[in-house]
Parts: C-alpha cells; sequence; structure tokens
C-alpha cells in the first residue's frame, strides 16, 4: 500500500449521515480481547504525541462488516428477522483466530492489517446471505471489502509525513484475536468517535 502524502478529516457528513441519526450495521467487536487492547494501547501511546488524530479507546475498536440501513428507515421486527437469518447462516461458519497489525498508514486512517482474512471473509459472507435471505437485495457491494481494524482516525487536513514518521518508530507484535461472534450494533458517530449499543450478539458455530 502506498503510504499518502496528504491526510484527509475522517469527520466529514457522509451521504445520509447527520447529527442523531443511528445506524444498522454488523462489526465483529473485541471487548475482552487483552492482546488486542494491548495493541491498540501500544500504538495509541506511539502516537499521543502527533497532532490531528482521533485515537480510537479500546470500547471502540471494531471491524466493520456490513451495513443494513438507518434507524428509521427498516423496521425493527425486520431487523429482528435478519438476526435469525444470519444466526442459522453463522452457525456454519467456525470460531477461528486472526492476526492483527501491524498498521498502515490510510489518508483518512492508522489501519490495523488483518492477516489471514478468509474466515473474516466468510463471516461477512454468511451475514450477507442471511440479509438477502430477509430483503432480498443485499446493501452495500459483495466486492472491495478490505479487513481492517483502525486505531486512530485523521482529525483534519494536513501532511502525512509527521504520522509516518511516528508510525516507522514504532515496532508492535501484532495481536491475535478468537473470534467466536459477530454482532449487529446500533451505531453513531456524533461525538467524532464510532460508538454503538449492541442489537444482537450471534455466535459462530
Amino acid at each position: 500500500m502506498t503510504t499518502p502524502e496528504i491526510m484527509r478529516n475522517h469527520w466529514w457528513w457522509r451521504p445520509g449521515w447527520e447529527p442523531g441519526r443511528r445506524f444498522y450495521t454488523w462489526h465483529l467487536t473485541f471487548k475482552g480481547q487483552d492482546d488486542v487492547h494491548r495493541l491498540a494501547a501500544a500504538y495509541r501511546a506511539g502516537l499521543a504525541g502527533v497532532d490531528g488524530l482521533t485515537l480510537i479507546p479500546d470500547e471502540w475498536l471494531h471491524l466493520t462488516m456490513q451495513g443494513i440501513n438507518f434507524v428509521g428507515e427498516v423496521d425493527e421486527q425486520v431487523v429482528q428477522q435478519v438476526v435469525e437469518a444470519a444466526r442459522v447462516r453463522l452457525a456454519a461458519v467456525p470460531a477461528f483466530d486472526v492476526t492483527i497489525g501491524p498498521a498502515i498508514l490510510d489518508p483518512e486512517a492508522i489501519l490495523l492489517n488483518v492477516a489471514t482474512d478468509g474466515p473474516v471473509r466468510a463471516v461477512r459472507d454468511a451475514i450477507r446471505a442471511g440479509i438477502g435471505d430477509v430483503l432480498g437485495e443485499v446493501p452495500e457491494k459483495a466486492g472491495g471489502f478490505t479487513p481492517h481494524v483502525s486505531v486512530a482516525y485523521s482529525a483534519g487536513d494536513g501532511p502525512a509525513a509527521p504520522i509516518a514518521a511516528a508510525l516507522d518508530g514504532l515496532h508492535v507484535q501484532p495481536a491475535t484475536a478468537r473470534i467466536t461472534s459477530a454482532e449487529l450494533i446500533v451505531l453513531h458517530r456524533d461525538n467524532y468517535m464510532y460508538e454503538w449499543e449492541s442489537f444482537a450478539r450471534v455466535p459462530l458455530g
């Protein structure tokens, strides 16, 4: 991946988003994943003196999987049907370990690479199949999905060189995460952070 020269502010309001809006989406989350938290803490410490970054606390670390729709634009009963359809599909996907890290600099974020990502893609495929079972059409494209965990977001526009230099000085051992479930969350970004409440946690097989 080519290192960017310029960083962009991640927190611009994307189409459909505005303060107060909430969104149903599937993520992998990392509650209780001490090794992932160790990795993120090391990057937060190493980047603490770098301007222009929003560092992500352990609570809000996530691997974005698959959206459904905004709250109010899909009936909650339909969302529950999606959960049950996904439950059936995900029962056929075994739990797995995944390696997270090292960091990669993106124009809007510092991303933790997800190695050997086939099992992550299998989870997403199962979720998409469950959505299709209920809705017929699945929102978001199947292609173009690159599994990653963001450890920081760019909070402004400016040169990337200071961030790249800070990352070059960090040598952090990648983390291993045990993935045993996928989580449907109700997401918002009102506070320049992706924050959520859990709607359902669905176990893998």
